[in-house]
């Protein structure tokens, strides 16, 4: 994504058919919108825009709760959008209503660009892309009861089982429910940072899943599955500027309370020492550093190692692969 576009806020449009399965929409939107408080509330400027958009501006969602004044669905795009396709009810997907034609039509005349216009489909959603011919050449993955049809309505699509989600820009694909979520905190965590997307997944009490091709979980993302509110609270203030000059003492009085009993906290939910998780963290940092182009000094500076030596030593620590000058290797985009 180009500097300017990085600061434009992202257009996040909702495409929904009768039935569209309201977890499918609702879980990733109040994701977004948690996102975005969370932005506000550090004095940064939002980074998604939300929109419900539909064949028609009256609909009835899965559960019967009835959707008024949708959108219709947008025909000029100015700046990065995303469109958002959903999961519908029963064993396959019926496209032979005029609601479906109409957004497989609408579909059709879309041209998906990463960091321009990206489609994500969540659960089903990638079977309504597949008629609309958006998953040739593509690798994507949907629910597990959709799986083979997904592969006869288009056997161009590379269909990936047992995965949370898939990404292959400019597609990105769940496999199903609750994992939109798990795919919208991934992407959130690619635009706004790591920290942020835990903290959104710690508000929405959501354990953090690992994501495509199941890597380990980013040390910004590990830690967290548990409910403590204290620990979470030294979490948020650690990952969020992991170079200050943090001691147990200093965590404590984030927490509210000794340091001993943080130490016990942090060791009976988060399975690991608080010093321990402060150099993990730091560690992710010179990582990132480095991958965009800082040399060893500058990571060891910007991520609070006091010198080269100590990031090296940390490195080798946590048994991380080759050295950190092999890791000066710039992004690529």
């Amino acid at each position: 994504m180009d500097p300017q576009q990085q600061q434009q806020p992202i257009r996040v449009v909702f495409a929904l058919l009768p039935g569209s399965l309201v977890l499918d929409w609702a879980g990733p939107a109040e994701a977004l919108r948690i996102a975005n408080q969370r932005l506000r509330a550090t004095g940064q400027p939002e980074r998604f825009t939300l929109e419900f958009a539909s064949p028609r501006p009256d609909s009835l969602s899965s559960v019967g709760v009835a959707l008024t004044g949708l959108a219709s669905l947008p025909t000029r795009w100015d700046g990065p959008a995303w469109v958002v396709l959903v999961g519908l009810p029963g064993n396959s997907i019926a496209i032979d209503n005029p609601e479906a034609q109409d957004l497989l039509h609408w579909l059709r005349g879309l041209r998906f660009e990463r960091s321009r216009l990206e489609l994500v489909t969540i659960c089903a959603g990638a079977v309504l892309a597949a008629h609309a011919g958006a998953l040739a050449g593509r690798r994507a993955t949907t629910h597990h009861h959709h799986l083979d049809e997904l592969r006869t309505v288009e056997p161009r699509c590379d269909v990936v089982a047992n995965r949370v989600f898939v990404i292959d820009p400019p597609l990105y694909s769940s496999a199903g429910v609750t994992t939109g979520i798990d795919l919208v905190l991934h992407r959130i965590g690619e635009i706004c940072g790591e920290a942020l997307a835990a903290q959104v997944a710690q508000t929405m009490v959501v354990a953090l899943r690992r994501g495509p091709n199941d890597p380990e979980l980013s040390p910004f993302l590990a830690y967290r599955n548990h409910l403590h509110a204290a620990l979470h609270r030294v979490q948020d203030a650690v990952s969020e500027q992991p170079q200050a000059e943090w001691s147990v003492p200093r965590m404590a009085e984030v927490a509210h309370t000794s340091a001993r009993h943080l130490t016990r906290l942090f060791v009976e939910h988060a399975g690991v020492a608080p010093l321990a998780y402060l150099r993990r963290l730091r560690l992710a940092a010179a990582q990132l550093a480095l991958a965009s182009g800082a040399n060893v000094t500058r990571a060891a500076e910007l991520s609070g190692f006091g010198s080269d030596t100590q990031l090296r030593r940390a490195w080798h620590q946590f048994g991380l692969p080759g050295s950190p000058s092999e890791a000066n290797t710039p992004l690529k985009t």
